[in-house]
């Protein structure tokens, strides 16, 4: 069976009215993305912004020595490409596709110029850009204070959120390399949470048995970051607020 594409599986291309969603629509362009594409580089020029549907994408940054970290990540909630529109055009950090699946891309001048028009694309852009710097800051915040196993837990919780299906295709190095940590930690966290029932994996895949079981172990940072998520990037929000901007100007 043939699976059916939509623009609108991305939460902020569903969130646009009917006319600015014609406006971008005939515009966006789908593409497949494969674990470990990037679609940016540190320091190159954003050529589109990305719009995910059933990918997950990974921000993160390289250190000199190769090492990396993970800041944040995007899926069918946000968009890639957050310094297209904040004026930035280029950024010290690199985007790697976390989990393979698709998303519609659209070229940079032509997102530039929706956003220019002020309307409601311009607002979901900005709220999604606080979303995203909330979980970037809360990445920190984990980063510095938590245990590696509620980092695990936390991580893992977002990354599910955002894929369609309970099993993750990832190895433990992957994991460690977004965490920042060594790959025997990752494995002795994963074996505690195995143990516990919460997940169980097998090498190259993860899967979440137990997601209330993985929130009582992780640290108050997921549900920081889901909470502040859902009240910007709710679609029903949203519209509420765009109706209610077009009363006051009436």
């Amino acid at each position: 069976m043939a699976v059916q594409h939509d623009p609108r599986q991305n939460h902020l291309l569903a969130a646009l009215t009917p006319e600015e969603f014609d406006r971008v629509g005939a515009s966006l362009e789908l593409v497949q993305l494969a674990l470990g594409d990037r679609p940016y580089d540190p320091g190159e020029q954003l050529q589109h912004g990305y719009f995910p549907t059933t990918a997950i994408v990974s921000l993160h940054y390289v250190l000199e020595s190769g090492a990396t970290a993970e800041t944040a990540s995007a899926g069918n909630e946000g968009i890639v490409g957050v310094s297209l529109f904040m004026g930035g055009n280029t950024t010290p950090s690199s985007a790697v596709v976390l989990v393979a699946g698709h998303a519609y891309r659209l070229e940079r001048h032509l997102l530039v110029k929706e956003f220019n028009r002020s309307g409601l694309f311009q607002r979901l852009l900005l709220r999604y850009t606080q979303a995203l710097i909330t979980q970037m800051t809360q990445t920190a915040a984990c980063n510095r204070h938590h245990s590696l196993e509620q980092r695990l837990c936390r991580w893992l919780l977002l990354v599910a959120d955002r894929s369609p299906g309970r099993e993750l295709v990832m190895t433990h190095e992957l994991v460690a390399g977004m965490l920042g940590v060594r790959r025997e930690g990752v494995t002795e966290a994963a074996g505690r949470l195995q143990a516990a029932g919460c997940i169980s994996y097998r090498r190259g895949h993860i899967s979440v048995l137990d997601r209330s079981g993985l929130e009582a172990r992780a640290c108050e940072c997921y549900a920081v970051v889901r909470k502040e998520s859902t009240r910007l990037l709710s679609d029903g929000r949203h519209r509420q607020d765009a109706a209610t901007d077009a009363a006051q100007l009436l």
